[in-house]
């Protein structure tokens, strides 16, 4: 059971909490980071869903989802890359993006404030370290790799803002 703090849209914990599924109350916003991982060589570091995902299975995207009480999104963010991937990022060579408060996109209900986060790794990945099942492979890309995967449709479509960043 996954448990998340509560914020307002100026990202303001609320002091409640809820697990996920529930309905967020009125005014209120879960916090959500989507990792990007770089490479010396300017590569990104991309991961499949896994087939069983319940939601783009077998689509390609970064390493990402919610952030969980009484985590910030740093905290979140190196957890996930863990969860994920099996990778320990340095929490030194992270840096935040952009933080975006997410209500309805393209007629999908977020109610989420993202922070998209940018590390830089230089080290192996492997996925028998990951302590999920989430991710199918993986493999490091440039962003015109990336542009291809959009234009065939297999990258996960509410993150194509990579390519403006």
């Amino acid at each position: 059971m996954e448990v998340w703090d509560l914020y307002d849209k100026n990202k303001v914990k609320l002091g409640a909490t809820i697990v996920r599924g529930e309905d967020l109350p009125e005014g209120a916003y879960h916090l959500v980071v989507h990792i990007w991982i770089q490479n010396g060589e300017g590569k990104y570091l991309i991961s499949q869903r896994a087939a069983s995902r319940p939601t783009f299975p077998l689509m390609w995207e970064c390493q990402g989802g919610s952030v969980l009480a009484g985590e910030d999104g740093l905290q979140g963010a190196l957890r996930e890359t863990k969860e994920e991937v099996g990778v320990d990022l340095d929490p030194k060579c992270g840096k935040l993006l952009f933080t975006k408060v997410r209500g309805v996109e393209n007629g999908k209900k977020f109610k989420d404030i993202l922070e998209a986060w940018n590390f830089r790794y230089d080290g192996e990945v492997d996925l028998s370290r990951a302590t999920t099942d989430e991710v199918a492979q993986v493999k490091w890309l440039t962003k015109d790799d990336i542009r291809a995967l959009i234009s065939k449709g297999a990258f996960v479509p509410t993150l194509t803002y990579i390519l403006n960043i």
